[in-house]
């Protein structure tokens, strides 16, 4: 029986991408530093926030690397530029506004080191103010190419005790190989925000990466339902991107029907309650159009998973009520009602 105890887990890389979130630093620092330990690294970039935390973390967290961009680029350039930095080849990505829980850390690494050829390991987000309740637990993805968050709602009591397979892991707590980056690439940096990890997820997918949730690896996370018009600009865009670079084109093919529905029912919802940024996000990715394409022969080309394989993975779309009731749950957990 050997008297070392058990081997010390590999260091790791985490990445915290920031924009005008100064009120949350200082709690969260605090509770990944408690986890940490002297072989890890604490990566701070700032997205040229107004409210000067680059600033506040020079004077008052010198042991966090600091990376002052000149310009926010947004989740998907912040969290870019804090991975070419990391020196260490597990990288752990955490959002300003997230508090992780005790051993949160731990179980990440460990679910990642129980299964090879998982590249991706999601943790748990909870709401905030309802930290009983799920709000991430990773990305499942629908047929009618709708990527929503797995466990959403879910009493955090009821959760498996081991890790579980999951489509894609979300960027706001997931800890990531390096060698799988090397692999699928980096986040899509034109995304700025928004879905850019499940565009992400679905690469790792066409290449044969596979992602686990780890329902121990928790955090509270401030979680904004309400959506600006800028935000529903982005999804919109954003999908149909998803959708061009990265959904194979049997699949595509198979549920065209499910996904014109979707979008066309998008449509009328943003006409009915007048919201604009809805449509013209689909409009500004359908001018991309040449360009996407150029980017979806690049990643279909590199494609090693069987279509049988993605498809399995492909859920059936919710009645457009229950998708109606579930942003409403949200809305309400968010709110702490």
């Amino acid at each position: 029986m050997s008297l070392s105890g058990p081997s010390p887990r590999p260091p790791v890389s985490v990445v915290i991408p920031t924009w005008n979130a100064l009120r949350y630093l200082p709690a969260c620092l605090a509770a990944l530093r408690s986890q940490l330990t002297p072989e890890d690294e604490l990566i701070l970039v700032d997205n040229a926030s107004r409210d000067q935390a680059g600033a506040w973390a020079a004077q008052h967290a010198p042991d966090v690397r600091l990376i002052c961009l000149p310009t926010n680029l947004g989740f998907a350039g912040g969290t870019n530029a804090g991975i070419r930095a990391a020196r260490h080849p597990l990288l752990l990505l955490c959002n300003d506004d997230a508090l992780v829980e005790p051993g949160c850390v731990a179980a990440l690494v460990a679910a990642l080191h129980t299964h090879p050829d998982c590249g991706a390991v999601a943790g748990v987000l909870t709401f905030s103010r309802h930290p009983e309740r799920v709000a991430s637990a990773g990305i499942r993805m629908q047929q009618d190419g709708l990527a929503l968050d797995t466990w959403i709602g879910y009493a955090v009591a009821g959760l498996p005790r081991l890790p579980q397979p999951v489509f894609g892991a979300s960027g706001g707590l997931a800890l990531l190989r390096r060698a799988m980056l090397d692999d699928v690439g980096l986040f899509a940096e034109s995304f700025f925000a928004y879905l850019e990890d499940a565009d992400l997820a679905w690469r790792m997918r066409l290449r044969g990466w596979r992602t686990y949730t780890a329902p121990s690896a928790r955090a509270r996370h401030v979680y904004a339902a309400s959506g600006s018009p800028f935000k529903q600009h982005l999804l919109a865009r954003n999908r149909i991107r998803m959708l061009v670079r990265s959904v194979p084109t049997p699949l595509l093919w198979a549920h065209w029907a499910a996904i014109l529905r979707y979008d066309v029912l998008a449509l009328g919802y943003a006409t009915l309650t007048r919201q604009p940024a809805i449509v013209q996000g689909r409009l500004a990715a359908l001018r991309e159009l040449p360009a996407l394409l150029h980017e979806r022969r690049q990643i279909q080309a590199q494609r090693t998973a069987s279509i049988g394989e993605l498809a399995s993975w492909l859920e059936p779309p919710a009645a457009p009520r229950a998708t109606l009731r579930l942003r409403r749950e949200i809305a309400r957990l968010s709110r702490g009602a």
